[in-house]
């Protein structure tokens, strides 16, 4: 791994970042950058604020933390020591044998009881205490998704966690998972009816489970695809275009930014392990899952029907370091997904993530983005249309600021900042072709690439210049010449890293095990700086849709 990523310089023409001898205070959010001056006719900017949060945290709940993630614990490290703004709990829907402190039950029970009994509980004391009253938080769960991989589902109904929508949680583990008829109350099972599946290892039963939320809680529920290449085969192109045309309101967010970042392979993506050209698409590249990393892959053929798909980075939180094991960073501390919006409570929260104004970063690469394109009477941004004519000039304009330092440790663990600041290398603008969307049952359903796929334009701090609210800003034209989108990424590698870059394409992430490093602490330090010589952001898409 290339160590020269991790000199605290500074870029964009900034000076050398200072080292700094205290301990790391409370992150702040930004707030939202002024908006560029519009005609009279131009809508007004959406009321709201950036906000930081994480959609995939797990607990003692779950039965892979390995016994050392309270609730309590978990709340802490996300909402004071990283100061995320919301945060989404999301424990397995399998067997429980905990409650939220780690006591072992007596008996196993439902996740869904358990929710109910511990962990929403908990949730509610403490912010009726105080304790987190200006913070969002939810209670949802992963699913072992039939014949797939694992897809966080919020239930929110129309009063979140409350006790219809904790029992809306029992009836979806009764029907969707193997779990048995007699763990669940005799009333509610002769209300609920039989079990939806047999076996449940088919993606019928997963869009069984899908019609299910978009017949009973069309508005208040969500289904997030997440770490989709982490095991070959899991989901196809067809598959994700039909999950989505059955329900766009509720499978509308790739978790492309994957958490476990500190599994010796980047996301617990073991085929690093083995690599063979066949696996090339079940790895990670730059910490970011194979179908949102490749230029022209997957997430831009999605796009390319317009589809309002968005990608988001996760913590998937079970524990850090334990013992001889290394799994992920604490919700907060490595990934956050900037998200816009008015957001007060669980249902404004998915509001807002369904209009996709949100860029996902790791590593504290940048903590503010402007990205818009506007033509002369109008302007849009992340998740939005432009609408505009064949002809026009559109400008693109990019604002961001990186912190003065992230949360990288020489030694992992101990408490002792490494005083990085995390400098953007480049941003590279993207655009693809909107040609439709593609039909159930033709060859293009299949269709897993976006030809069209281009980076417009790669720039550097040769580009951009230092503005007056603080961000290093640029500006770029194009010509609007059909239906497209435009989309970011920015990096603090160049564009020939050997072992990480060629000529701008991320190479697959390669895995630091006990064969390569026996010593526990030494591998640990070792994932570390991988992880933090090799930070990337990505930026939900902007639409340009030609005037009829």
């Amino acid at each position: 791994m290339s160590a020269v990523m991790l000199t605290a310089c500074g870029g964009g023409g900034s000076d050398a970042a200072t080292p700094v001898a205290t301990a790391p205070t409370t992150p702040t959010t930004p707030v939202d950058p002024t908006p560029a001056p519009t005609p009279p006719d131009t809508p007004a900017v959406p009321r709201g604020k950036w906000t930081t949060g994480d959609l995939h945290v797990h607990t003692y709940q779950s039965d892979d933390t390995q016994q050392i993630s309270t609730l309590d614990q978990v709340l802490a490290k996300a909402l004071k020591t990283f100061g995320l703004d919301w945060v989404v709990i999301s424990d397995h829907l399998r067997l429980s044998s905990y409650d939220n402190d780690g006591h072992t039950l007596s008996a196993q029970i439902p996740f869904s009881e358990g929710m109910a009994k511990y962990q929403v509980p908990r949730i509610k004391a403490l912010q009726a205490a105080g304790t987190y009253a200006d913070k969002t938080i939810f209670s949802s769960f992963e699913w072992d998704m039939p014949a797939h991989d694992h897809g966080n589902v919020g239930l929110l109904t129309d009063d979140p966690m409350s006790a219809a929508a904790l029992k809306a949680v029992s009836q979806f583990e009764y029907l969707f998972t193997n779990r048995a008829a007699s763990l669940f109350p005799a009333a509610d099972v002769a209300a609920w009816g039989p079990k939806a599946g047999t076996g449940y290892n088919t993606h019928a039963e997963t869009l069984s489970a899908i019609t299910w939320l978009k017949n009973n809680y069309p508005d208040t529920s969500y289904l997030q695809i997440n770490h989709p290449s982490r095991n070959l085969g899991k989901y196809t192109a067809d598959q994700l275009r039909e999950m989505n045309d059955l329900a766009p309101d509720i499978v509308f967010s790739l978790e492309g930014m994957v958490g476990n970042q500190m599994e010796p392979d980047r996301g617990g993506y073991t085929q690093a392990a083995n690599p063979t050209p066949a696996n090339l698409v079940a790895r990670t590249y730059g910490g970011v899952d194979y179908l949102v990393a490749t230029l022209g892959g997957t997430w831009d053929a999605l796009l390319s029907e317009g589809r309002h798909i968005w990608n988001v980075a996760d913590s998937d939180y079970h524990f850090t370091v334990n013992g001889n094991n290394s799994s992920g960073y604490a919700p907060g501390e490595y990934s956050k997904n900037y998200l816009f919006g008015d957001i007060k409570d669980p249902k404004s929260l998915l509001a807002a993530m369904r209009k996709g104004k949100l860029f996902a970063v790791n590593g504290d690469l940048i903590n503010a983005l402007d990205f818009r394109v506007a033509n002369t009477t109008a302007s849009a941004e992340m998740g939005e249309d432009l609408t505009t004519k064949a002809g026009e000039q559109l400008t693109v304009t990019i604002r961001f600021k990186s912190p003065e330092r992230n949360n990288y440790e020489f030694v992992v663990g101990s408490g002792i900042p490494a005083n990085m600041k995390p400098v953007v290398d480049h941003i590279d603008l993207i655009a693809g072709d909107v040609t439709g969307r593609e039909v159930a049952g033709t060859p293009g359903y299949s269709r897993n690439t976006n030809p069209s796929t281009r980076v417009v334009k790669r720039f550097t701090a040769n580009d951009w210049k230092l503005d007056a609210e603080g961000y290093y800003a640029v500006t770029y034209t194009v010509t609007a010449s059909g239906n497209q989108y435009f989309r970011l990424r920015g990096t603090n590698l160049g564009v020939d890293v050997p072992g990480e870059m060629v000529a701008g394409e991320p190479l697959p992430d390669v895995s630091i095990s006990t064969t390569t490093v026996p010593n526990a602490a030494a591998r640990f330090n070792a994932i570390n700086a991988r992880n933090y010589s090799d930070l990337w952001f990505y930026a939900n898409p902007v639409f340009v849709k030609m005037a009829l």
